[in-house]
């Protein structure tokens, strides 16, 4: 067991040192198995390395929520500009056409909602995704809760023995709590935590300091979009982002709550993978704005 007397916040991150990709574009998966790498490589593209997910999971714990009210209004228009899905499997089911041939990582744990207590998640049946054919799973981490930390760690421990038997690639996704502080050092901690228990992705936020966050975990990091925000704000956000060592974002609010949402994501698709600037990319989202 660690000494926690003598724990050193890490200082050593090899900045500006790209961890080696050893013949396969996702980061820390060169060792795994083909099937793994393949769902991987419908996640992130294989040309640049990066993905563009659109999360509308949200109801699961929120209901319908600005934006979600009607998925078959709001998100079905802007599918065709994203990498990858995240959303529940009664959504997948009930709403999303098995003819849009998009990866899906799917919500894979459920539990409590925004009228109790937060985080008390159990795993849903590994058949589920086996049966829906996905490309990943993603599961919650709460780490800093003293009610829920072990039991969203184990969730995830669970997931990964899971997925590793069906080659599916797990995604941990950093809860954070009313207590819990937004920066570089505590996400380091619930990432690398993630990492350590067998993640192939992680979900987290973007923060000062994020460069040592991405360079310490040794799978691919995505963004969380969080709150909504001006739009030329969320796109400083990825641009930063990607910049700082993300492989991606997973953005909800901040596209299907903007003042025009294909237009948001087809922007941000091209900060992440044609490397447009922040000032360029909402030039880009104007146009198209102005264009519909």
């Amino acid at each position: 067991m660690a000494d926690l007397d003598d724990l050193r916040e890490g200082a050593e991150f090899g900045l500006g040192i790209q961890a080696t990709p050893e013949g396969f574009h996702v980061k820390g998966a060169a060792h795994q198995p083909w099937g793994l790498k393949d769902r991987l490589s419908r996640v992130f593209n294989p040309k640049t390395g990066k993905t563009v997910m659109l999360a509308f999971d949200h109801g699961f714990i929120m209901g319908p929520t600005s934006g979600l009210e009607r998925i078959d209004l709001t998100i079905l228009p802007l599918i065709e500009y994203a990498d990858c899905l995240m959303c529940t499997r009664g959504i997948l089911q009930s709403v999303i056409p098995p003819t849009v041939n998009k990866p899906i990582c799917l919500r894979s744990d459920a539990g409590t909602s925004i009228l109790t207590e937060l985080n008390d998640n159990v795993i849903i049946d590994i058949e589920d995704a086996i049966r829906m054919n996905v490309s990943a799973m993603a599961v919650m981490l709460s780490i800093g809760d003293p009610a829920f930390e072990a039991k969203t760690i184990a969730n995830l421990y669970k997931a990964v023995d899971l997925g590793s038997r069906y080659n599916i690639p797990v995604m941990g996704v950093t809860a954070v709590g009313k207590q819990m502080a937004r920066d570089a050092r505590y996400f380091g901690l619930a990432t690398r935590i993630c990492a350590e228990n067998g993640a192939n992705i992680v979900k987290s936020y973007y923060c000062e300091g994020f460069a040592n966050v991405a360079a310490a975990c040794p799978v691919p990091i995505v963004i969380a979009g969080g709150k909504k925000l001006p739009e030329k704000e969320a796109l400083e956000m990825c641009y930063n982002a990607i910049n700082d060592g993300a492989a991606g974002v997973d953005m909800g609010r901040n596209v299907f709550q903007s003042t025009s949402p294909a237009a948001m994501i087809q922007a941000v698709h091209a900060v992440v993978h044609e490397g447009l600037t922040p000032d360029q990319g909402f030039e880009l989202f104007n146009d198209l704005k102005a264009a519909r």
